[in-house]
């Protein structure tokens, strides 16, 4: 349709772009209700342990991947040392995120460390990933946290452009420690004896 008047066209452009916004915002508003958050049960631990392997997968650490689906259920249901929310979409599950408490004494508050978050391939780029990471926000602050935390792998720039995106600044002034296994056992059974 070819517009005489240039008042005729802001009019009809207007009107196009008004329609455009509302047809955007209705497909965010709709996407929106396809996604639910809701806290893990324990019926949900075989889904928890998929969701687990999918991510040791996804950072080519499976076979690192020691936990059994009891483990879990032990650990995150039964001792409460863990929490789990777990998204889906549609009804369908897709993905999860899985934190538990610390506490900063330089900032005299508690915190969260997310230990896991992870999303399947087929339900990315939906805003599952960025749903589940702001309800965890949210629970950081009804708890009255003073911070979020969590680790990233350094090759793993597709979330940590994400993490970035969302404000987060990584602590590369820091490096993490680990002791697992044996050393660990002989850590806890040190008699004081060899110095320090």
């Amino acid at each position: 349709m070819l517009f005489k008047t240039e008042n005729c066209c802001l009019e009809s452009y207007a009107l196009l772009r008004h329609r455009l916004s509302a047809r955007i915002c209705g497909s965010i508003q709709a996407m929106n209700r396809k996604i639910v958050v809701r806290p893990a049960e324990e019926k949900d631990t075989p889904l928890v342990f998929e969701f687990v392997r999918g991510l040791a997968e996804y950072e080519r650490l499976l076979d690192q991947l020691a936990a059994t689906e009891e483990d879990l259920r032990r650990f995150i249901f039964e001792e409460k040392r863990a929490e789990v929310l777990i998204a889906e979409y549609g009804g369908r599950a897709a993905g999860f995120a899985l934190f538990f408490s610390t506490f900063s004494t330089f900032v005299g508050k508690p915190g969260i460390y997310i230990e896991d978050l992870f999303v399947k391939p087929e339900f990315r780029k939906k805003g599952l990933g960025k749903r589940l990471f702001a309800s965890v926000a949210e629970i950081a602050l009804q708890r009255n946290c003073g911070r979020l935390e969590w680790a990233c792998l350094d090759w793993n720039t597709p979330s940590i452009d994400f993490y970035v995106s969302q404000g987060a600044q990584p602590l590369s002034q820091w490096t993490s420690y680990r002791i697992t296994g044996e050393k660990l056992k002989r850590l806890a059974e040190w008699d004081g004896q060899g110095g320090d």
